[in-house]
């Protein structure tokens, strides 16, 4: 299955990386807290980041002691950096998109994701396979843009209008370049598809930004009036009769 690669646009990817490096986006400010707030503890796990980036949260698992992090990404450029900034053997990445990777079935500790969810267009499925992949007792923990937000994101400025919401689709928007194209489902749609992969939710977030984090930038106001970022943590039921580690539970 073919998906867009805009992070290998070479203006996007500029603009994306100046975004990152100055920490004006809400990655580290809202979105890497509150996924990483409900990670389980990792040590000893085998561990798939898809849309891995430039590898940080494959890093930072396996420096956390993770036995292995597989990072999976389309993007040649991002790949790159991960190789660049990655000196730690336990981490390794393949170029891929998630709806394309093929794991073997109970394989798999912890399925990690931050913001890529948005970009696959057969959700669903993917979350089969992803169910697929984990071990007994093991956890899925992605993080996506809010349904509210990729419902109209032509209007999801400041105030947010939400429109279309019942459509869903696929949606071309502008963020830093023109034509990036994400998936918007609604909220319902995408719980009942971890449910339906055999997945037990056990926690759901809308972060929002610190009192701290607001007095440092303001501009983190508008996600006060409106949820931006979705978080979800999921695990695989162990069967009757079975046990896993502690700390996988």
């Amino acid at each position: 299955m073919a998906g867009q690669n805009v992070y290998d646009d070479e203006r996007f990817f500029t603009l994306y990386q100046a975004m990152r490096d100055a920490q004006a986006g809400i990655n580290e400010a809202v979105e890497q807290p509150a996924l990483r707030a409900l990670l389980p503890p990792v040590a000893g796990a085998s561990v798939v980041d898809l849309g891995c980036g430039d590898g940080q949260l494959s890093r930072d698992l396996a420096a956390q002691g993770a036995a292995s992090v597989l990072g999976i990404d389309p993007s040649e450029r991002m790949l790159s950096l991960a190789h660049q900034r990655t000196t730690d053997g336990r981490v390794r990445y393949v170029r891929g998109f998630a709806e394309d990777t093929q794991l073997p079935a109970g394989s798999v500790d912890l399925v990690v994701s931050s913001l890529a969810f948005h970009y696959v267009a057969d959700f669903g499925g993917l979350i089969t396979r992803v169910a697929a992949w984990l071990r007994p007792g093991g956890w899925l923990v992605a993080s996506m843009e809010h349904p509210i937000m990729t419902a109209a994101p032509e209007l999801g400025g400041d105030p947010c209008i939400v429109d279309r919401y019942a459509d869903e689709s696929r949606r071309n928007t502008s963020w830093m370049i023109d034509g990036v194209v994400k998936y918007h489902r609604r909220l319902s749609t995408i719980l009942n598809a971890v449910v339906a992969a055999g997945l037990v939710v056990r926690h759901v977030a809308e972060p929002t930004p610190t009192a701290e984090s607001l007095q440092q930038r303001p501009d983190l106001d508008r996600h006060l009036r409106r949820p931006s970022i979705l978080v979800l943590a999921a695990a695989n039921p162990v069967p009757s009769g079975r046990s896993v580690p502690a700390d996988l539970r």
